[in-house]
């Protein structure tokens, strides 16, 4: 019998398990919920979003898109779960986190070819069966002391930071103006917060004098990715920073004035009946009582009730390269693979990409089969390439998938930005489509 045990029920370890069982290969899936829970895990289900609801981009011009694109030609189960579940968002996308976990539980749960264990582990035996350790950014300690002493290495981690949710009924909807920036989209997919100059310069005040949350322990080093940055850091940068990156409001036209606003906050809805907002942007580490007095200073948020407040959780992740090849496996010890953010990817479809690229390798491994090694053209293979060698810094760091890791064209391209990105995208897509027609994928 051929088997692959999948060790996480993240989203890369939910479509690694997937990736497997497809390919007729029984698959025991181990998830430590519901006996243990994380700090930042709120629910039973598998592929838990934990951060925001957006998966970004669905734009095949944009890295992020072709990633989502490759995968739902490779017959991604995150991807079917999130186009089944997604609420508007403009040219994003988004889903409705609750259904979008159940959907992936629920298809995981009734296939014939998984078998779910509900414990946690805490280091694997080394039995020659081909296993994916897929626990993602929030590793217990148990396991990750495991991992660190198998590969020899400090344990590195980094701090990511979730943004607050507010009750959409709560809202002062006469503050705010329905509409996706530049018109894209939607109107209805973004409520628009608009502020004066006077009012962003005391937000801007209040939020960069607010208390922050205590980190103990070794939590007490922190480090923040850029990616998931928290807003008070953001702002301590310059009293402008803010107005250029989360509270820009060029592109947003406000109805009562005809003009563009001094700074806009934007909501999005977190799920399709609009009852819960995300502030989008707004990744925090403030202590609780001070999100409620900072962010209330938001016009439309005076009386708004907190559904979640932001939090900030340990991301761990491998110092990977010459650790993991591009497939994701460990070169001491081949028949065990990573996958997830602890291998150095940052996102939630990054995360997922992994896991697929994982699921499909240990199938073939423990088929007997070679491994399929994916082109850097494609953003899959990439990803996998750019966990192999770490790029030429020296300086390892988690990456977002993005065109500056892929293999660059042969060719020029006129017509800037996207113009280039929709030929990234034709190029790879011919190579998965390729391989999809030879069996491979």
């Amino acid at each position: 019998m051929s088997l692959v045990r999948v060790i996480g029920a993240g989203l890369a370890g939910c479509e690694a398990a997937w990736q497997a069982a497809r390919r007729g290969v029984d698959v025991e899936l181990y998830e430590m919920k519901p006996g243990s829970h994380t700090p930042a895990h709120k629910t039973d289900g598998m592929a838990e979003l934990v951060c925001s609801n957006s998966l970004r981009s669905n734009e095949v011009s944009n890295a992020v898109g072709l990633l989502k694109e490759e995968m739902r030609r490779s017959s991604s189960l995150i991807m079917e779960a999130a186009d089944k579940t997604r609420v508007p968002a403009g040219s994003a996308l988004a889903v409705d986190r609750r259904a979008f976990s159940d959907y992936i539980t629920d298809k995981i749960r009734s296939h014939g070819r998984i078998t779910v264990y509900e414990r946690e582990v805490t280091e694997i035996p080394d039995d020659g069966t081909v296993t994916v350790i897929a626990t993602g950014p929030l590793t217990s300690d148990a396991l990750s002391d495991w991992i660190g002493e198998t590969l020899g290495l400090s344990k590195l981690h980094f701090f990511d930071a979730a943004a607050p949710i507010v009750d959409g009924g709560t809202i002062d909807y006469d503050r705010a103006f329905f509409a996706s920036r530049y018109g894209r989209g939607e109107p209805t997919d973004y409520l628009n917060l608009p502020m004066t100059k006077e009012e962003y310069d005391a937000f801007y005040d209040a939020l960069v004098s607010a208390r922050v949350a205590e980190l103990h322990g070794e939590d007490g080093g922190l480090t923040v990715f850029e990616g998931c940055m928290p807003v008070e850091v953001m702002a301590a940068r310059g009293r402008d920073t803010l107005r250029f990156g989360p509270m820009k409001p060029v592109g947003l036209t406000v109805p009562s004035t005809g003009r563009e606003a001094y700074a806009v906050v934007q909501l999005r809805r977190e799920d399709e009946a609009g009852t819960m907002y995300n502030l989008v942007g707004f990744q925090t580490h403030l202590a609780f009582p001070e999100q409620k007095r900072v962010f209330g200073m938001i016009p439309g948020l005076a009386e708004a009730e907190f559904l979640r407040y932001g939090v900030m959780h340990r991301n761990t992740y491998i110092n990977s390269p010459g650790v993991l090849s591009r497939t994701y496996s460990l070169r001491s010890r081949p028949r065990l693979y990573f996958a997830g953010q602890m291998t150095g990817v940052e996102g939630y479809v990054e995360s997922a990409a992994s896991g697929l690229y994982a699921g499909i390798n240990a199938a073939r491994r423990a088929l007997g089969m070679d491994e399929l090694i994916l082109p850097v053209e494609t953003m899959t293979g990439a990803m996998g390439a750019y966990v192999e060698t770490g790029g030429l810094s020296g300086d390892f760091q988690p990456m977002n998938a993005n065109f500056g890791i892929i293999a660059p064209l042969d060719y020029k391209v006129r017509g800037g930005k996207r113009a280039r990105g929709a030929e990234y995208a034709k190029r790879a897509l011919e190579i998965i489509d390729k391989m999809k027609g030879e069996g491979l994928i």
